[in-house]
């Protein structure tokens, strides 16, 4: 078994303003280092565009509908401080939304073991209606809703390790006793949301807020201690996982210091919980990372010990 690699050109024109830390070269950098010669077996393929009924699985008609509305054909549109559009964001936001259904897709079928997805502008601090932290539509919510609805899985798990709380993906599935969010993520920091009091209404939120400087010890004793045990009780039938590298000691957008073998570790933990509830169907998605060599040897870690479950399989 394999692999499933998912990405498109279209995702390096949404433009940003310069000095913006969410920028093309984050994907340039990924295709670099998933070209070298060691990931040789991934089967790799385009992304197809979403449509929006996969969008509104998780967003309101109104709020696909302005926003597709508000999209530029030229110049550049400010949602707010971080969050603009470009001409070719609205295509690099569908083939985001797209890679994810497709990749999901791909696992549920038994076509291939796993996938990462590895499109840009993320999506984990889209709410519901609310635009905001460079995101548009949650990738990772909407696959995970996408699953339910095409396979009819009873429970699907989102779990998230990028820097930031999603409060979008929270948001979202706050009130739905089917999809069980969990986060680590540094604490005090954008977005404010995250505290460990913040469970849900059917107690399938668990967020372990780190604090600044906490480094792999600290990251991977949040998983053993407070994650993981949440998880495997919870026994999801697909684990969608927002990848997002910014806990790297590199990032320039926060402080915790996590290293390459630390995503290696969580990569594996979570396949050892997909083998045990979900018969293997892992889909990552892409989130945040924005030091190039730290995304760069970050990603390799997540997609190496991907690529290794799938060839033992």
């Amino acid at each position: 078994m394999t692999t499933l690699l998912l990405t498109h050109p279209a995702c390096l024109d949404h433009v940003t303003p310069p000095g913006h830390p969410e920028r093309s070269d984050r994907l340039r950098a990924i295709n670099q280092v998933l070209a070298e010669e060691r990931f040789n077996a991934l089967v790799r393929s385009e992304a197809p565009e979403g449509n929006l009924q996969s969008v509104m699985l998780c967003h309101p008609e109104h709020y696909v509908t302005e926003l597709r509305h508000i999209a530029p054909s030229s110049g550049m549109v400010y949602i707010d401080g971080d969050t603009s559009m470009s001409p070719g964001t609205w295509e690099a936001v569908m083939r985001g939304v797209g890679g994810a259904v497709a990749a999901t897709d791909a696992v549920m079928s038994g076509a291939h073991n796993n996938a990462f997805v590895a499109v840009r502008p993320p999506g984990h601090h889209a709410e519901k209606a609310t635009p905001m932290g460079f995101c548009f539509f949650d990738n990772a919510a909407i696959a995970a809703r996408h699953a339910q609805r095409k396979y009819g899985i009873a429970r699907a798990a989102v779990v998230d390790f990028d820097v930031h709380h999603g409060n979008g993906t929270q948001d979202i599935f706050w009130t739905d006793k089917t999809v069980m969010y969990c986060s680590t993520h540094q604490m005090p920091l954008f977005p404010g949301t995250g505290a460990s009091s913040e469970r849900g209404e059917h107690d399938n939120i668990v967020n372990a807020p780190l604090v600044s400087e906490d480094g792999g010890a600290q990251f991977r004793s949040a998983f053993e201690n407070r994650i993981l045990p949440h998880l495997r009780k919870f026994a999801p039938e697909l684990i969608i996982v927002s990848a997002g590298f910014d806990a790297h000691y590199r990032d320039p957008l926060a402080s915790l210091n996590l290293k390459a073998e630390d995503f290696a570790w969580v990569t594996g933990k979570l396949l050892d919980v997909a083998d045990q509830t979900a018969g293997g169907r892992i889909v990552s998605v892409l989130e945040g990372g924005y030091d190039l060599q730290g995304l760069k040897e970050s990603v390799a870690a997540h997609v190496s010990a991907l690529m290794g479950a799938a060839s033992k399989s």
